[in-house]
């Protein structure tokens, strides 16, 4: 299995958007036109229209345990054999990749701070 993240534990977020300068161009449109049928909930949270907001690069930096960020299609890549519905949040720990968070609980959330605190408890569980 491959492993994405450089220490014994991380948490990988991987975005239910695609890379290129192409799709992040359509993204950004939309966010702005129709946010409402926006398919990533993790980037709606996290990023403005543009760039990633402060506070949450503050939060992650703040967190205690690597982040990693993927897109679908390198997470595609890296994890061919995971099917899962995303957004998600996994925890690679000890070889393993497993979902800590799924893309229904990122969907109930509606703010940043809903986010922060869903991680929080995920990050808790796995530093004791």
């Amino acid at each position: 299995m491959s492993k994405t993240c450089t220490q014994d534990s991380c948490l990988l977020f991987v975005y239910n958007a695609d890379t290129g300068l192409f799709n992040t161009m359509a993204d950004i449109g939309h966010k702005i036109f129709s946010p409402g049928t926006y398919q990533c909930d993790l980037c709606m949270l996290t990023h403005g229209y543009f760039s990633e907001r402060s506070e949450w690069r503050n939060f992650i930096e703040r967190l205690g345990i690597e982040a990693t960020f993927l897109h679908r299609d390198e997470f595609r890549r890296h994890f061919p054999e995971m099917d899962v519905l995303l957004p998600a949040v996994f925890l690679q720990q000890e070889g393993e990749t497993r979902v800590c968070i799924d893309a229904r609980s990122l969907h109930d959330c509606k703010s940043l701070d809903d986010l922060k605190n869903l991680i929080n408890v995920a990050c808790k569980q796995v530093l004791e």
